[in-house]
């Protein structure tokens, strides 16, 4: 079997998706991640478009040390410089060089000739091959380019010094059989295409991002890139574990593998949805909550029977536990840290303390502690490490007659702990209020969503916030099962990431 190459463009494209801005911190994180799920290539960022964005490819680089860290970069001769500089610590790195080459973008966006953006593909790739023996080449929009067009490029390119020239589907447009074509011809109309690696970027502007990657597969592409969970610009990218998953339940029909660890698809997915603050639908396929649930009477008595009647992969294979088991208040530390080991957590001495108390206190509440509640405790106690403003105590008072009310103490940076109390017109709103009082930093609450993170009312909610402040958009989530106190968390959790940008900006 032929191995197909993983390319992880999570940090990167995935972070371009409206409201998904990460620091560097949890890039860092991430990239850590995808290192253990196993992917072979991580594009960790777009280092010219920002210093913070230079920073996190740069720690990356020195500290992911197993994949490929790639590196996004204009066909610009400086910008390919400033690249190298990001991505020089990492032990295998590679360059990412994109330009347009559908006449739609050289005529109205780029305003530049055919003949104009071969040489500057050309130049900026033997530019990018004098400091790394790995580049990358992707005629951005080539399922709408002239084919001959396409053609020309890749060659040249090649000859240049590529080692992979990726294919997009920039907007989503192309069918799976007319994809595939293009895939096809590339490999019959380049004469010097077995000098490089053929890879495939699909988007999902049609829902179709996945089916296109397995179908460039088929036709001899051996390298497919996407994100987790199929996060990025506009309707997203291909899904990574989609692709995977389909690659490894169907090796009888593509006859092919990946180096992914399967079991840690769960956890990536969990920990990507948390840092972006893109929640993953239900019916997603592979990692939503519903991938495994089965309600249909007939359904349910075929699994019991035997599982493969309705379920083509086992939840256990892609990380996701097949029991539920359930912790009580009664459970010790033991039994807590064996269960988060099931899981797929390791957590420091320090964040299991953290966690195990929060656990505690949340079986207080709750009868039982089920996985959910567990996985939500765990990405509630990691908010927690690079706060600037800690919710210290929280008071609410509000009814259909009564005025909403909410009295707040944060403990702030040096330590103090700061009080104040506002009206709004709801709790939530009066909440906020109070907290904009202490913290003082000018933003607009822009989105506030609700979820239950578990089944019945003593459930754990969870809150989704994001707030704009000078045209950049902040992530915060909160839970508890006291959805106000959720609220608060959320609020200030976007707080702190605003903060933090600012203080690393100063």
């Amino acid at each position: 079997m032929e191995k197909i190459i993983i390319f992880d463009t999570t940090l990167r494209d995935g972070e371009q998706a409206a409201g998904g801005s990460l620091n560097i911190p949890e890039k860092v994180e991430i990239a850590r991640q995808l290192e253990k799920l196993g992917v072979d290539i991580i594009e960790a960022g777009f280092p010219v478009t920002s210093p913070g964005d230079f920073e996190a490819v740069r720690l990356i680089a020195e500290e992911v040390r197993t994949p490929v860290i790639c590196v996004l970069t204009h066909a610009n001769l400086e910008a390919v410089d400033q690249s190298w500089e990001a991505v020089k610590g990492a032990t295998h790195p590679c360059i990412h060089i994109v330009l347009s080459s559908s006449d739609i973008h050289l005529f109205y966006q780029l305003r530049k000739s055919r003949e104009e953006i071969l040489e500057m593909s050309c130049n900026t790739v033997a530019r990018a091959k004098k400091y790394c023996e790995n580049v990358e080449f992707s005629a951005m929009d080539a399922s709408r380019t002239d084919p001959a067009y396409i053609y020309q490029i890749l060659e040249a390119v090649i000859d240049a010094g590529a080692t992979t020239v990726n294919i997009p589907d920039t907007v989503g447009y192309a069918m799976p059989d007319e994809f595939g074509n293009l895939i096809d011809n590339v490999f019959k109309n380049v004469p010097n295409i077995d000098k490089a690696i053929v890879s495939v970027h699909c988007h999902n502007d049609l829902g179709l991002a996945v089916a296109n990657s397995l179908e460039a597969i088929k036709r001899g592409a051996r390298q497919v890139e996407g994100t987790i969970n199929g996060i990025g610009e506009r309707a997203g990218n291909a899904s990574l574990e989609e692709i995977v998953m389909a690659i490894k339940t169907r090796q009888d029909f593509y006859d092919l593998y990946t180096d992914i660890d399967t079991t840690q698809i769960y956890k990536t997915s969990r920990l990507v949805s948390e840092l972006t603050g893109t929640p993953v639908q239900p019916n997603k396929a592979i990692v939503g909550a519903n991938a495994f649930r089965h309600s249909s009477g007939l359904h349910v008595d075929g699994v019991i029977k035997m599982r493969t009647t309705f379920e083509i992969m086992d939840p256990q294979s892609v990380g996701v536990p097949s029991s539920s088991l359930v912790l009580g208040k009664t459970s010790g530390r033991h039994a807590f840290r064996e269960h988060l080991s099931e899981l797929g957590y390791s957590l420091s001495e320090e964040n299991f303390n953290r966690a195990f108390a929060a656990f505690k206190e949340l079986a207080d509440k709750k009868r039982n502690v089920t996985d959910k509640d567990i996985e939500s405790i765990v990405a509630e106690e990691q908010r927690t490490v690079s706060e600037v403003y800690h919710l210290d105590r929280l008071q609410v008072t509000c009814g259909d007659r009564g005025i909403p009310t909410a009295s707040v103490k944060l403990v702030a940076p040096d330590g103090e702990v700061r009080s104040d109390a506002a009206i709004g017109t709801g709790p939530v709103d009066a909440v906020c209020k109070a907290i904009d009082k202490i913290v003082a930093v000018p933003c607009t609450l822009t989105e506030f969503t609700v979820k239950s993170i578990t089944e019945g009312i003593d459930a754990i909610g969870e809150v989704l916030i994001r707030v704009e402040s000078e045209g950049i958009t902040y992530t915060g989530r909160g839970a508890d099962t006291d959805i106000i106190v959720a609220s608060a968390k959320a609020y200030i959790n976007a707080l702190n990431r605003l903060l933090s940008d600012t203080n690393a900006a100063a």
